[in-house]
């Protein structure tokens, strides 16, 4: 008699794995009802039993500060920015930049805004925010990978790619850019001043 080959079971998830799970699933929860949300729609969700979120989690508060931090994370944004092609124009890759920036932040604005609308404002030990090591670190990796993006044109720049990032930040950094009643100044009009600045080209300029 044939025997039917028994079925291998898939290898479950790590602990740490599971927690990145529910985080991923429980993300956009959070950004849309804040701390209302409850552990059963999370469950639902990520298609898990509710019982699963608390044995990777001691309680609700604590999945949310894990969102948190989620939202907060800079890997995410800086992988945006290493996959932008060196071969498209300055202005093509500083757009796609602030492009991926203003994600990040809007995706921090967005969770932390809802978590504290609704009540959740009790960090543990630093709880929602990075160390200051933590923040210094990840500004400067930001920093750094901007530079890269800027580095092919070295030769044709006034400041040097480094100073240029820094400005690049610090002009892209300001989530609102209210500029006459405006929500928000086009990223694109931001990278054209920062590159070719503010003054119109004299009228009477040789052709």
């Amino acid at each position: 008699m044939t025997q039917t080959p028994s079925r291998r079971r898939a290898p479950g998830m790590s602990p740490e794995q599971r927690r990145e799970m529910i985080v991923a699933a429980a993300l956009p929860l959070v950004a849309e009802q804040g701390a209302a949300v409850t552990t059963s729609q999370i469950a639902r969700a990520a298609g898990i039993g509710e019982g699963t979120i608390f044995r990777v989690f001691a309680d609700k508060d604590e999945l949310l500060d894990a969102c948190m931090a989620e939202a907060m994370n800079p890997g995410h944004v800086l992988r945006e920015l290493a996959s932008i092609s060196l071969d498209d124009p300055l202005d093509a890759r500083l757009v796609q930049a602030a492009e991926a920036l203003r994600a990040h932040t809007d995706r921090i604005g967005t969770v932390i805004g809802a978590l504290h609308a609704s009540g959740h404002r009790r960090p543990r030990g630093n709880g929602d925010r990075p160390a200051p090591d933590g923040r210094r670190a990840s500004m400067d990796a930001t920093l750094d990978a901007v530079r890269e993006l800027i580095e092919p044109d070295r030769a044709a720049l006034r400041p040097s790619p480094e100073t240029l990032a820094s400005v690049f930040l610090g002009m892209v950094s300001n989530r609102y850019h209210l500029v006459a009643g405006e929500s928000r100044t086009p990223l694109e009009e931001i990278v054209d001043i920062l590159l070719h600045g503010a003054f119109k080209a004299p009228e009477n300029a040789a052709t």
